[in-house]
Protein backbone atom coordinates (compact mmCIF):
# COMPACT_ATOMS: atom_id res chain seq x y z
CA UNK A 1 0.00 0.00 0.00
CA UNK A 2 1.54 3.59 -1.03
CA UNK A 3 2.01 5.84 1.53
CA UNK A 4 -0.76 8.13 0.31
CA UNK A 5 -3.34 5.30 1.19
CA UNK A 6 -1.89 4.36 4.98
CA UNK A 7 -4.06 5.73 7.93
CA UNK A 8 -1.68 5.72 10.56
CA UNK A 9 -3.53 7.30 14.24
CA UNK A 10 -1.64 8.85 16.96
CA UNK A 11 -4.14 6.73 19.32
CA UNK A 12 -3.52 9.53 21.89
CA UNK A 13 -5.18 8.12 25.16
CA UNK A 14 -8.25 9.88 26.93
CA UNK A 15 -6.57 12.69 29.05
CA UNK A 16 -3.07 12.69 27.01
CA UNK A 17 -1.37 15.62 26.81
CA UNK A 18 0.26 15.65 23.63
CA UNK A 19 1.56 19.18 23.45
CA UNK A 20 2.49 21.71 26.16
CA UNK A 21 -1.71 22.38 27.51
CA UNK A 22 -3.42 20.35 25.01
CA UNK A 23 -4.86 17.31 26.01
CA UNK A 24 -6.60 14.90 23.76
CA UNK A 25 -10.19 13.74 24.90
CA UNK A 26 -11.13 11.90 22.07
CA UNK A 27 -10.85 10.45 18.47
CA UNK A 28 -13.07 12.75 15.88
CA UNK A 29 -11.62 10.61 12.92
CA UNK A 30 -10.16 12.52 9.58
CA UNK A 31 -8.74 11.87 6.44
CA UNK A 32 -5.81 10.60 4.55
CA UNK A 33 -3.57 13.19 5.67
CA UNK A 34 -5.13 14.37 9.22
CA UNK A 35 -6.95 12.80 12.06
CA UNK A 36 -8.72 15.34 14.50
CA UNK A 37 -9.45 15.23 18.42
CA UNK A 38 -11.78 16.76 20.64
CA UNK A 39 -9.60 18.22 23.40
CA UNK A 40 -8.89 20.65 25.88
CA UNK A 41 -6.38 23.54 25.60
CA UNK A 42 -5.41 25.00 29.18
CA UNK A 43 -4.59 28.40 27.71
CA UNK A 44 -8.06 28.88 26.38
CA UNK A 45 -9.89 27.22 29.11
CA UNK A 46 -12.21 25.75 26.46
CA UNK A 47 -12.99 22.14 24.45
CA UNK A 48 -11.58 22.68 20.93
CA UNK A 49 -10.74 20.31 18.03
CA UNK A 50 -7.20 19.55 17.05
CA UNK A 51 -5.92 18.80 13.73
CA UNK A 52 -2.78 16.99 13.43
CA UNK A 53 -1.06 15.72 10.56
CA UNK A 54 -1.21 12.02 10.62
CA UNK A 55 2.29 10.50 12.30
CA UNK A 56 3.39 9.13 9.02
CA UNK A 57 3.27 12.46 7.27
CA UNK A 58 4.80 14.81 9.56
CA UNK A 59 7.73 14.49 7.12
CA UNK A 60 5.60 15.44 4.06
CA UNK A 61 6.08 18.68 2.60
CA UNK A 62 2.87 19.13 0.89
CA UNK A 63 0.69 17.98 3.60
CA UNK A 64 2.81 20.11 5.66
CA UNK A 65 2.21 23.24 2.96
CA UNK A 66 -1.47 22.44 2.80
CA UNK A 67 -1.73 22.76 6.67
CA UNK A 68 0.26 26.08 7.00
CA UNK A 69 -1.94 27.46 4.38
CA UNK A 70 -5.22 26.35 5.71
CA UNK A 71 -3.52 28.12 8.89
CA UNK A 72 -3.07 31.24 7.72
CA UNK A 73 -6.58 31.41 5.14
CA UNK A 74 -8.15 31.30 8.84
CA UNK A 75 -6.17 33.63 10.46
CA UNK A 76 -7.39 36.13 7.84
CA UNK A 77 -11.15 35.10 8.18
CA UNK A 78 -13.32 36.32 11.13
CA UNK A 79 -17.12 35.64 10.59
CA UNK A 80 -20.28 34.40 12.70
CA UNK A 81 -20.78 31.26 9.95
CA UNK A 82 -16.83 30.34 9.50
CA UNK A 83 -15.30 28.20 11.78
CA UNK A 84 -12.61 29.68 14.11
CA UNK A 85 -8.51 29.29 14.45
CA UNK A 86 -7.07 30.11 17.74
CA UNK A 87 -3.62 28.90 16.68
CA UNK A 88 -1.67 26.56 14.93
CA UNK A 89 2.25 24.71 15.46
CA UNK A 90 3.43 24.08 11.68
CA UNK A 91 6.38 22.57 12.95
CA UNK A 92 8.26 19.70 15.38
CA UNK A 93 6.96 16.44 16.00
CA UNK A 94 3.17 16.64 15.75
CA UNK A 95 2.11 19.62 13.58
CA UNK A 96 -1.64 21.32 14.25
CA UNK A 97 -3.90 23.87 13.99
CA UNK A 98 -6.25 24.47 16.95
CA UNK A 99 -10.19 24.95 16.07
CA UNK A 100 -13.59 26.04 17.77
CA UNK A 101 -15.56 23.02 18.80
CA UNK A 102 -18.58 22.85 17.36
CA UNK A 103 -22.06 21.65 18.85
CA UNK A 104 -24.66 20.15 16.45
CA UNK A 105 -24.49 17.52 13.53
CA UNK A 106 -23.17 18.08 9.81
CA UNK A 107 -25.77 19.02 7.52
CA UNK A 108 -24.83 15.82 5.41
CA UNK A 109 -25.51 13.95 8.41
CA UNK A 110 -28.88 16.05 9.17
CA UNK A 111 -29.75 14.31 5.41
CA UNK A 112 -28.83 10.81 6.27
CA UNK A 113 -31.66 11.11 8.75
CA UNK A 114 -34.54 13.30 7.03
CA UNK A 115 -33.58 13.09 3.16
CA UNK A 116 -34.55 16.56 2.94
CA UNK A 117 -34.37 19.56 5.03
CA UNK A 118 -37.77 21.09 5.90
CA UNK A 119 -38.00 25.09 3.93
CA UNK A 120 -38.09 26.43 7.85
CA UNK A 121 -34.63 25.33 7.59
CA UNK A 122 -33.60 25.13 4.65
CA UNK A 123 -34.00 28.85 3.49
CA UNK A 124 -32.69 30.33 6.26
CA UNK A 125 -29.42 28.10 6.27
CA UNK A 126 -28.98 28.60 2.68
CA UNK A 127 -28.98 32.66 3.65
CA UNK A 128 -26.66 32.09 5.86
CA UNK A 129 -23.98 30.03 3.76
CA UNK A 130 -24.78 32.29 0.85
CA UNK A 131 -23.59 35.21 3.27
CA UNK A 132 -20.83 33.27 4.60
CA UNK A 133 -19.61 32.27 0.97
CA UNK A 134 -19.89 36.22 -0.34
CA UNK A 135 -17.61 37.54 2.75
CA UNK A 136 -14.67 34.92 1.66
CA UNK A 137 -14.97 36.49 -1.97
CA UNK A 138 -15.13 39.91 -0.50
CA UNK A 139 -11.55 38.51 1.52
CA UNK A 140 -10.36 37.48 -1.74
CA UNK A 141 -10.66 33.31 -0.84
CA UNK A 142 -12.29 30.63 -2.47
CA UNK A 143 -13.42 27.60 -0.21
CA UNK A 144 -13.79 25.28 -3.00
CA UNK A 145 -15.35 22.33 -0.96
CA UNK A 146 -18.52 23.40 0.12
CA UNK A 147 -21.04 20.56 0.39
CA UNK A 148 -23.15 19.57 3.25
CA UNK A 149 -20.65 17.42 4.85
CA UNK A 150 -18.71 20.92 5.56
CA UNK A 151 -21.91 22.53 7.11
CA UNK A 152 -22.66 22.22 10.40
CA UNK A 153 -25.92 22.91 11.69
CA UNK A 154 -26.59 25.37 15.09
CA UNK A 155 -26.79 29.07 15.80
CA UNK A 156 -25.38 29.64 13.43
CA UNK A 157 -24.54 26.91 10.92
CA UNK A 158 -20.75 27.03 10.26
CA UNK A 159 -18.96 26.65 7.01
CA UNK A 160 -15.57 24.36 8.26
CA UNK A 161 -12.50 22.11 6.33
CA UNK A 162 -10.54 24.89 4.76
CA UNK A 163 -7.65 22.06 4.23
CA UNK A 164 -8.33 23.36 0.16
CA UNK A 165 -9.09 26.69 0.46
CA UNK A 166 -6.82 29.60 -0.76
CA UNK A 167 -6.64 32.61 -1.76
CA UNK A 168 -8.32 33.67 -5.33
CA UNK A 169 -5.07 33.83 -7.12
CA UNK A 170 -4.10 30.26 -6.57
CA UNK A 171 -7.35 29.07 -7.50
CA UNK A 172 -7.26 30.39 -10.71
CA UNK A 173 -3.80 29.01 -10.88
CA UNK A 174 -5.07 24.97 -10.63
CA UNK A 175 -4.88 22.52 -13.40
CA UNK A 176 -5.84 19.44 -11.61
CA UNK A 177 -9.38 18.21 -10.07
CA UNK A 178 -9.67 20.10 -6.32
CA UNK A 179 -12.70 18.87 -4.36
CA UNK A 180 -15.23 16.22 -3.48
CA UNK A 181 -16.40 15.29 -6.66
CA UNK A 182 -20.17 15.67 -6.43
CA UNK A 183 -19.66 19.25 -5.28
CA UNK A 184 -17.44 20.31 -7.18
CA UNK A 185 -18.33 22.91 -10.01
CA UNK A 186 -17.26 22.12 -14.14
CA UNK A 187 -14.38 24.22 -13.93
CA UNK A 188 -12.84 22.32 -10.71
CA UNK A 189 -13.31 19.20 -12.55
CA UNK A 190 -11.75 20.49 -15.25
CA UNK A 191 -9.67 23.63 -14.82
CA UNK A 192 -8.35 23.90 -18.28
CA UNK A 193 -12.52 25.44 -19.38
CA UNK A 194 -11.15 28.22 -17.25
CA UNK A 195 -9.88 29.98 -14.04
CA UNK A 196 -11.45 28.42 -11.07
CA UNK A 197 -13.08 31.21 -8.48
CA UNK A 198 -15.98 32.25 -6.64
CA UNK A 199 -18.08 31.08 -8.77
CA UNK A 200 -16.58 27.83 -8.15
CA UNK A 201 -18.05 28.35 -4.53
CA UNK A 202 -21.77 29.75 -5.60
CA UNK A 203 -21.54 26.17 -7.82
CA UNK A 204 -21.28 24.67 -4.48
CA UNK A 205 -24.21 26.42 -2.84
CA UNK A 206 -26.42 25.21 -5.59
CA UNK A 207 -25.04 21.82 -5.61
CA UNK A 208 -25.74 21.32 -1.42
CA UNK A 209 -29.15 23.27 -1.62
CA UNK A 210 -30.06 20.73 -4.05
CA UNK A 211 -29.41 18.10 -2.53
CA UNK A 212 -30.88 19.43 0.53
CA UNK A 213 -34.39 20.35 -1.03
CA UNK A 214 -34.19 17.10 -3.05
CA UNK A 215 -32.64 14.39 -1.12
CA UNK A 216 -30.08 13.33 -3.81
CA UNK A 217 -26.88 15.07 -5.79
CA UNK A 218 -28.09 17.35 -8.36
CA UNK A 219 -25.51 15.29 -10.82
CA UNK A 220 -25.57 11.56 -9.68
CA UNK A 221 -23.39 9.02 -11.35
CA UNK A 222 -23.19 5.29 -11.90
CA UNK A 223 -21.72 3.13 -9.12
CA UNK A 224 -19.76 1.80 -11.59
CA UNK A 225 -17.48 3.91 -14.24
CA UNK A 226 -14.61 4.69 -15.77
CA UNK A 227 -12.71 7.37 -13.62
CA UNK A 228 -10.17 7.95 -16.07
CA UNK A 229 -13.25 9.68 -18.12
CA UNK A 230 -14.02 13.13 -16.96
CA UNK A 231 -17.33 12.74 -18.26
CA UNK A 232 -18.34 9.53 -16.04
CA UNK A 233 -16.02 10.93 -13.21
CA UNK A 234 -18.13 14.18 -13.41
CA UNK A 235 -21.69 14.23 -14.90
CA UNK A 236 -21.73 18.01 -14.10
CA UNK A 237 -19.54 17.90 -17.78
CA UNK A 238 -22.20 17.09 -19.54
CA UNK A 239 -23.89 20.41 -18.30
CA UNK A 240 -27.41 19.39 -18.43
CA UNK A 241 -29.63 21.39 -15.68
CA UNK A 242 -31.01 18.81 -13.17
CA UNK A 243 -34.77 19.05 -12.34
CA UNK A 244 -36.40 20.36 -9.50
CA UNK A 245 -39.56 18.54 -8.15
CA UNK A 246 -42.74 20.65 -8.11
CA UNK A 247 -42.45 20.43 -4.25
CA UNK A 248 -39.87 23.11 -4.15
CA UNK A 249 -41.09 26.40 -4.84
CA UNK A 250 -40.20 27.99 -7.51
CA UNK A 251 -38.49 30.77 -6.55
CA UNK A 252 -36.05 28.46 -4.58
CA UNK A 253 -36.03 25.95 -7.38
CA UNK A 254 -34.32 28.62 -9.95
CA UNK A 255 -32.32 30.61 -7.50
CA UNK A 256 -30.50 26.92 -7.24
CA UNK A 257 -30.68 25.85 -10.92
CA UNK A 258 -28.99 29.31 -11.76
CA UNK A 259 -26.09 28.82 -8.91
CA UNK A 260 -25.59 24.98 -10.74
CA UNK A 261 -25.12 27.04 -14.23
CA UNK A 262 -22.41 25.64 -16.16
CA UNK A 263 -20.87 29.09 -16.96
CA UNK A 264 -19.55 30.39 -14.04
CA UNK A 265 -20.19 33.95 -15.43
CA UNK A 266 -23.86 33.40 -15.62
CA UNK A 267 -24.12 32.43 -11.59
CA UNK A 268 -25.71 34.69 -9.45
CA UNK A 269 -22.77 36.14 -6.74
CA UNK A 270 -23.00 34.92 -3.30
CA UNK A 271 -24.48 38.20 -2.29
CA UNK A 272 -26.60 38.14 -4.83
CA UNK A 273 -28.35 34.50 -3.86
CA UNK A 274 -28.32 35.98 -0.47
CA UNK A 275 -30.39 38.95 -1.66
CA UNK A 276 -33.05 36.76 -3.58
CA UNK A 277 -33.21 34.67 -0.49
CA UNK A 278 -34.10 37.24 2.05
CA UNK A 279 -38.13 37.74 0.94
CA UNK A 280 -38.36 33.91 0.70
CA UNK A 281 -37.60 33.81 4.25
CA UNK A 282 -39.70 36.64 5.37
CA UNK A 283 -42.44 34.72 3.46
CA UNK A 284 -41.51 31.18 5.41
CA UNK A 285 -40.63 32.71 9.03
CA UNK A 286 -42.20 36.38 9.00
CA UNK A 287 -40.46 37.45 12.53
CA UNK A 288 -37.29 36.09 11.63
CA UNK A 289 -34.53 38.54 10.88
CA UNK A 290 -31.75 38.54 9.09
CA UNK A 291 -30.09 42.14 10.23
CA UNK A 292 -29.78 43.29 6.76
CA UNK A 293 -30.46 47.36 7.13
CA UNK A 294 -31.42 48.91 3.79
CA UNK A 295 -30.07 52.35 2.67
CA UNK A 296 -31.96 55.42 3.26
CA UNK A 297 -32.76 57.56 1.06
CA UNK A 298 -32.43 60.99 0.86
Amino acid sequence: MSQKRRRESWGFAEGEEFAPGRIALASLGGGWDYEAYLGWDEHLQALVVFKLVRPHLVGDEHVLRSLRREAEVLSRLNHPVIVRCFGAVLEGDRPHIVLEHLEGPSLAAALRETEVLALEQLVPLAFQLASAVQYLANEGIVHLDVKPGNVILGAPPRLVDFSIARPVGEAARLRRPVGTDAYMAPEQCDPGRGPVGPAADVWGIGATLYEAAVGRVPFPRPRRYDEHDPFQRFPQLAGAPPEIPGDVPGPLGDLILDCLRFDPSERPSAGAVADRLEPLVGEIMPRRVLGRPRPRLR
